[in-house]
């Protein structure tokens, strides 16, 4: 037996995540906010952890040295500990959401954490410096070098800062200039400011300890802009190895059993789309060869509106072959019924009328899907339509047996498909015709109303073994609003004999029709992000 494929996703994103904004944030190239969105909130994940422990550190050392009288605890340990708390916050939001933030609420979270370590340093420089005993009045009376060895301690601080900022969070120069250069005048603004307030020393000494402060505080803005230039040159060229013929691969959407599929744009069109290639490791296996073209010529034959068009096909200089199709952005059916729950009978009954429709094409020209599933079902919108069911990875596709050459593709025998949703004759390798896709989408639909496959067991063989031997459990069972005539249709898709089984996906969509759901589902009824917002 052949393992299951899995599903090959195709833009199956629950937000608007990948959309060009038209200006990269790592330089002139065309690098989608999702990327940076998610190595944004990969790195302000390490700092808020690395900072919490470091200054978790300061603050144990603090307590273990010094005395803590009610002054020291105001000026030291008071404002470690709400910073201690911030970060523990942030760390533990970071970590533990498995959600992917927007690009605009990550650069606020950004700017938080940087403005609460900035206030923290900014009330360590005051307090260390003037209030009593102040390392500056300490310090007055010794010569100029050790002045100079104290300004540089107290930079070091701010240098960490202000280099961490440059080489941790992706950016243009000019934004890094502009955040590190903001935090340099804060560091200068405060140590002015406690000396305007104090007067613990002559202007003369506050001079030379500033000359050593701004020497510092300007080595660490440089570098921090070099670093940030410097990984803006490398992402660009990393960006613009990413390249398949005329297109340039910005980030990887999702992989099945043959190949892998990324988010891509043409760089004449500036379209995005979706690229699927074979996996490198697979591509000297002619088998793998062989079925990847089946699956690119069966694709591009169909035109229907419901079924994932193909733009392209061709070969890397490499050798890597690829292929190009429309990039759905929207959310899958699996992940539309997860989030929101089971769909009422009207829109469930408007999805898979949409599917009868592709289906019809593809069976028309001799085509059987084999794995039609939720996952492989994108509900998105199209030309200001919303609710639009899309077809998707046509990977396992056979031809209808018609010559031996055909009926070749698929060996009998060998199990091809999702456990869950396959026909009996399919779980048991036998021969196929379009009642198996029916077989399929009656199981599609059961999912769609009751949130769950027609048979739950506790691995593959006992879910095929079900489909072959076990009733099905009638949909009123799960849903009272769920309508009889429609449960009847569903049922009748998911009988074991194929000949029990509607004939075609044209007489399944008239059956669909005649069930009588009342109102129509419209588009005004879409509540949930089915599709592109």
């Amino acid at each position: 037996m052949a393992a299951s494929l899995e599903p090959t996703t195709i833009g199956a994103s629950g937000e608007r995540t990948g959309r060009f904004d038209g200006v990269s944030p790592f330089g002139s190239g065309a690098t989608p906010a999702h990327e940076v969105a998610v190595v944004l909130q990969q790195r302000l994940r390490s700092l808020a952890s690395i900072a919490l422990i470091a200054i978790g550190y300061f603050n144990l050392v603090r307590f273990q040295r010094f005395e803590m009288t009610p002054a020291f605890v105001r000026a030291y340990m008071v404002p470690g500990a709400l910073t201690l708390l911030f970060l523990a916050v942030c760390a533990a939001a970071l970590w533990w959401t498995r959600e992917q933030h927007s690009l605009r609420r990550l650069r606020w979270l950004e700017g938080l954490l940087f403005g609460v370590l900035t206030a923290s340093f900014a009330s360590d420089t005051v307090n260390g410096l003037f209030v009593s005993p102040g390392y500056l009045a300490v310090y007055a009376g010794r010569p100029v070098a050790e002045l100079s060895i104290l300004g540089r301690q107290q930079s070091i601080l701010w240098l960490t800062l202000i280099v961490t900022y440059g080489t941790f969070i992706p950016n243009t120069g000019r934004r890094c200039a502009s955040v590190t250069g903001l935090i340099a005048l804060v560091a200068l603004s405060v140590t002015i400011g406690g000396w305007l307030a104090t007067r613990v020393v002559s202007g003369r000494v506050l001079v030379f300890f500033l000359a050593e402060t701004v020497l510092w505080l300007a080595v660490g803005v440089a570098l921090a802009v070099y670093g940030s230039h410097r990984i803006a040159v490398l992402q660009d060229e990393a960006m613009a190895a990413r390249r398949l013929g005329k297109y340039r691969l910005t980030r990887r959407l999702g992989g099945g059993g043959m190949g892998e599929v990324f988010l891509a744009e043409h760089v004449l069109l500036r379209r995005p789309c979706a690229v699927k290639v074979i996996r490198p490791e697979q591509a000297g296996d002619p088998a793998v060869l062989r079925r990847f073209l089946r699956e690119v010529q069966a694709t591009a034959t169909l035109t229907h509106p419901n079924t994932v068009q193909v733009f392209d096909y061709g070969q890397a200089a490499d050798g890597t072959l690829f292929y190009a199709m429309e990039y759905l952005e929207g959310l899958s059916l699996e992940q539309l019924v997860t989030q929101h729950g089971p769909l009422p009978p009207a829109r469930a009954v408007h999805v898979l009328r949409q599917l009868c429709g592709a289906l019809t094409e593809a069976h028309g020209a001799g085509l059987i899907h084999r794995d039609i599933k939720p996952s492989n079902v994108i509900l998105c919108r199209r030309g200001g339509v919303q609710d639009v069911v899309k077809l998707l990875d046509f990977g396992i596709v056979r031809l209808r047996p018609t010559d031996g050459a055909a009926s070749g593709a698929t060996q009998t025998g060998l199990v091809f498909g999702t456990p869950a949703y396959m026909s009996p004759e399919q779980a048991e390798g036998g021969e196929l015709d379009e009642r198996s896709d029916i077989y399929s989408v009656g199981g599609l639909a059961y999912f769609l109303a009751s949130g769950q496959p027609p048979f739950d067991r506790d691995n593959a063989m006992r879910v095929m073994a079900a489909h072959l031997s076990d009733p099905v459990v009638p949909l009123a069972t799960h849903r009272a609003d769920w309508p009889l005539a429609l449960d009847a249709v569903v049922m009748r898709c998911l009988a074991k004999r194929p000949d029990d089984r509607f004939a075609s996906a044209a007489e399944l969509d008239r059956a669909l029709s005649a069930a009588g759901v009342a109102p129509p589902w419209t588009e005004t009824d879409t509540t949930e992000p089915s599709g592109g917002r």
